[in-house]
């Protein structure tokens, strides 16, 4: 419909606007005519009783007397030159005078309430109007006349000004409306119709939009959409390739957690080995090969839909600490980066232990290939606290610290790598682990002194889990 377009309101407000200034023009207007048809009169009966007075000594002829102030209008005239005032001409009077009116000294909301009153009086009343004669030709004059013949002219003036506004109203109106088309409402459509053309194609860089608008409003509009559009595409792609990977990676882990399997199987013999050695190795190399296996299981569990919910437990922190340290520890063998575990032995949290290991492994590997990748030596810290409402586990070193690019983008994957051919995945799951416990891993601090991890576990949620 018309009216629910843009360019119809336009219009339609346009027109209840424009005569909603023209009816508050129309009052005052229609009361200014009022006066200059008092005035008028008094004028008139002036001019009537000025050619009576040329000749004060012959008598007035009755007819002549009525057909001067049928001419002017008024029933009778009353002049005042000296201190005297005299009755000039005069007719029967039809009645009573209802209301005196002093145009001398009046102001303009006495006009428009007088105005406004005789237009809503059909009734025809005798009033007496009283005013200054022009060309000091006396020092008052006092005319009565009747109001029917007043409230015609009033309403024939007010008719008059009504189809005046009209026309000004649809003639503004329509000027406004083309105005509207053609600087709004087109260029309102052409930006339509590339947001409609970009869903239809939304990785198709050819339809982004190019900023051609004249009105700075609608320029910034489309430079936002243009804006909007290149990220999105950037989004697409991003979250395509993902998607790609994620395919390959649910693949690969596949075939490798049959591989990881045989090895568990036969990690299972060397504990009957008579090596003291291999026997004391073979626990470790079960536990790790075993976590390996549930990685691919939690890896393609993630394909499916999202990391499997933790499974907490109460265990103690000392032992799943030294297990990572000590992992950590087969890929220094120069010794170049020491680790210091500030953890009581006795210390225990409730927590999917499997979910923790691969948190703290993904933290130390970080901080160590951080130490590494500076060729000097270097330490690494994992310390835990039981405050009152969480456990707090940090993971601190020595590092150069986290660079720029790394911080805006931290915690999401391919993207808050924090070395040079790093993915950004450790960060990223460990991150997402941590959140199924209800928990919260956040940087505590990075400078060139160094960079430390804050992992956060709720009790609250261990105990309502359990």
């Amino acid at each position: 419909m018309f009216l629910n377009s843009l360019s119809g309101r336009f219009l339609l407000l346009t027109i209840v606007f424009v005569m909603l200034a023209e009816v508050l023009i129309f009052v005052p207007s229609v009361a200014r005519f009022r006066e200059s048809y008092l005035q008028a009169r008094l004028e008139r009966g002036q001019i009537a009783s000025l050619s009576v007075l040329a000749d004060a000594d012959a008598m007035v002829d009755p007819d002549l007397e009525k057909e001067l102030l049928a001419g002017a209008g008024i029933l009778n005239v009353v002049l005042q030159r000296d201190e005297r005032r005299e009755l000039v001409l005069a007719s029967p009077m039809p009645g009573a005078i209802s209301a005196s009116y002093d145009l001398r000294d009046v102001g303009p909301w006495w006009l428009i309430r007088d105005a406004i009153a005789r237009l809503f009086d059909p009734n025809d009343r005798v009033i007496r109007v009283i005013g200054t004669p022009v060309n000091a030709a006396g020092l008052q004059i006092e005319v009565t006349l009747h109001t029917s013949g007043l409230r015609d002219k009033m309403l024939a003036y007010g008719q008059r000004v009504f189809l005046l506004s009209a026309v000004i109203s649809v003639f503004t109106a329509a000027l406004l409306f083309f105005a509207v088309r053609r600087f709004l409402v087109t260029p309102i459509s052409r930006v339509v119709s590339h947001i409609t053309a970009y869903k239809n194609a939304p990785q198709d860089a050819d339809r982004i939009i190019d900023p051609s608008a004249s009105i700075t409003e609608l320029l910034a509009a489309e430079q936002a959409l243009r804006a909007m559009q290149i990220e999105l595409i950037s989004a697409l792609k991003h979250k395509d390739r993902l998607a790609t990977l994620g395919g390959a990676v649910a693949k690969i882990s596949h075939d490798l957690r049959n591989m990881l399997t045989t090895a568990q199987l036969l990690a299972d013999r060397m504990e009957t080995s008579d090596d003291p050695a291999v026997r004391r190795v073979s626990p470790k190399l079960i536990n790790s090969l075993t976590r390996a296996v549930h990685l691919c299981e939690s890896t393609l569990a993630y394909g499916k839909a999202e990391e499997p919910a933790p499974v907490p437990a109460a265990f103690h922190l000392r032992p799943l600490i030294d297990d990572v340290v000590e992992s950590e520890m087969l890929a220094v063998p120069d010794r170049s980066v020491s680790f210091k575990v500030d953890t009581p032995k006795g210390f225990r949290i409730s927590a999917d232990s499997d979910q923790i290991f691969r948190v703290l492994s993904n933290l130390v590997r970080n901080a160590r290939q951080a130490i590494l990748a500076t060729g000097k030596p270097g330490r690494i810290s994992i310390s835990a606290a039981d405050e009152a409402s969480d456990w707090v586990i940090r993971v601190c070193d020595t590092g150069p610290g986290l660079p720029a690019r790394a911080m805006e983008k931290l915690f999401q994957p391919f993207e808050g790598g924090m070395r040079k051919g790093g993915s950004g995945l450790g960060l990223a799951i460990a991150h997402e682990l941590v959140a199924g416990h209800s928990g919260e891993l956040s940087l505590d601090q990075t400078d060139t002194s160094g960079t430390c991890f804050r992992i956060s576990l709720p009790k609250s949620a261990a105990a309502a889990v359990a």
